[in-house]
């Protein structure tokens, strides 16, 4: 008899379906040997992936709110890493080429058998492993470790929001250089920007309060008319 691996050993996969019965059956199964988190649609699997460590993703293309092209498209803007893994009636060999292209690793046709879609996850993980040779970003006095979800200015730990954290390692990664507000909205959390909303700002100001308020040089700077930079010096 085989007992269930502790729950901080296993790995963790996203499964992105709108259909109940299939995310029901993939995810009953799933579970058996991995954490397993559920989204039903395109914007909540972008927020999901961009807020947490994921190993693997199955994603399906035909999604509400934004398609499954689409949330690859947008993560892959970002990084190579995790291994996806569609799972999709669009048969076409179109589709298929187009998810490839996109940045997908495997493709799974529906109707599919539970026990192939979980051979492919397993041989996932095995060919794609875990990047280890980024853990940690720095600007300035500024530090973030990827793994631990932890930040440091000159020594002080910064309590973010995940999202407030998402925000920061995208202008780490982007250092020196002005990112817009559009380019915000759609890498960093997925959303179609609108000029007509303020949200981008509500963050900046959110994040510039834990970086820069407590501390003499201010390394988050507005460049009006363009957008915002994070200073490494």
């Amino acid at each position: 008899m085989t007992t269930k691996k502790d729950d901080t050993e296993m790995k963790r996969v996203l499964v992105v379906e709108d259909t109940k019965d299939i995310a029901w059956v993939v995810e009953k199964r799933l579970s058996k040997q991995f954490n397993v988190d559920i989204a039903v649609n395109g914007e909540e699997a972008t927020n999901m992936i961009n807020e947490n460590p994921y190993d693997l993703i199955v994603l399906d293309l035909s999604l509400p709110k934004k398609s499954g092209f689409d949330v690859l498209k947008d993560m892959r803007k970002k990084s190579a890493y995790p291994p996806v893994l569609i799972l999709s009636g669009m048969n076409a060999v179109e589709d298929k080429v187009k998810g490839l292209k996109l940045g997908a690793d495997d493709y799974l046709a529906k109707p599919f058998d539970v026990k192939e879609l979980v051979a492919r996850i397993d041989a996932l993980l095995r060919r794609v492993p875990a990047p280890q040779e980024i853990v940690k970003i720095a600007a300035a006095d500024l530090e973030m470790d990827l793994v631990a979800r932890k930040v440091v200015r000159a020594g002080a730990e910064l309590l973010l929001s995940p999202r407030e954290f998402s925000l920061l390692e995208y202008l780490m990664r982007n250092k020196n250089k002005i990112v817009t507000r559009k380019q915000i909205a759609e890498d960093v959390w997925g959303h179609k920007f609108d000029a007509g909303t303020n949200f981008v700002d509500v963050y900046i100001n959110y994040l510039r309060k834990s970086v820069d308020k407590d501390f003499p040089v201010k390394l988050i700077t507005t460049v009006y008319g363009q957008g915002f930079v994070l200073k490494d010096e």
